[in-house]
């Protein structure tokens, strides 16, 4: 259970500031063609159709298997 004094002492530290790494610096990324664009569309729809194949499951109990 936390007192109002508890919340008062959280809120008055400030956020740390963000760190470098999530800023970029430098050239942003190139667009995608047309091109790029359909054929990323296409394997997207391949890739929801089918379905991954499963790794067989053990028949018997894990206390069994040793």
């Amino acid at each position: 259970m936390s007192t109002q004094r508890d919340v008062d002492h959280a809120l008055a530290y400030p956020e740390p500031r963000a760190s470098p790494l999530w800023h970029r610096h430098g050239a942003k990324a190139r667009p995608l063609t047309d091109a790029q664009k359909k054929r990323n569309r296409e394997l997207l729809v391949l890739a929801q159709r089918t379905t991954r194949p499963r790794s067989p499951r053990p028949t018997k109990p894990l206390a069994e298997a040793n």
